[in-house]
């Protein structure tokens, strides 16, 4: 079972990321504090977990957590400002939504800056140390394949439903054969001629 803070002292929420390795849809970003006493068996690292498991546990993050946000950064802005900056936007953005607030930061990764005037600290695979990061990368990935699912109503063809905008062989196929969205980030090398080197 996964510890369920870094530190104790203070009010800590742990932050995550989903979709950073996408060649479409938005990077969301997810923040969440949990209750000193909380703990799940399943609780990991999002990536570890089955779809159906994930879901279960979003709803149970989101009833008894103290407080969590979702946020989603777009395509376009991803491609302003290149998709590290955009997953640190969007965590602060979840950070700055959380109805409480809180006193210390844990964010999965080795990068983050924030203007906020709360200590934090990073964690590599931190979303498989503290239960804290581990709900948080629950929701924001959650969240976001619901997302791509919207999407692939739209746009059937990339296989989303299944692949959530993944670089999958699938999707670079269906880049080449019917050409970018709106929904795809420009600044992945998206042309015809850098799919070929997949």
């Amino acid at each position: 079972m996964l510890p369920n803070s870094f530190q104790s002292e203070l009010r800590e929420a742990g932050c995550d990321e989903a979709g950073r390795g996408c060649l479409a849809g938005s990077v969301f970003a997810a923040a969440v504090i949990l209750p000193p006493d909380f703990h799940h068996p399943w609780l990991n690292d999002s990536k570890q977990m089955t779809e159906r498991r994930r879901n279960e546990l979003r709803s149970i993050i989101e009833r008894e957590a103290l407080a969590w946000s979702v946020m989603e950064v777009s395509a376009e802005r991803i491609d302003k400002i290149n998709i590290l900056n955009a997953s640190i936007e969007g965590m602060n953005l979840a950070i700055k939504d959380l109805s409480l607030a809180p006193e210390f930061l844990v964010i999965d990764g080795n990068r983050f800056h924030t203007d906020l005037d709360i200590p934090y600290r990073t964690i590599v695979k931190g979303d498989g140390k503290y239960a804290n990061i581990a709900a948080a990368s629950v929701l924001a990935k959650t969240h976001r394949d619901e997302y791509m699912m919207r999407l692939d109503a739209e746009y059937p063809m990339y296989g989303w439903v299944k692949n959530k905008g993944y670089p999958t062989r699938e999707h670079r196929l269906a880049i080449r054969e019917h050409g970018l969205t709106p929904y795809h980030r420009l600044s992945f090398n998206l042309s015809p001629e850098q799919l070929e080197l997949f």
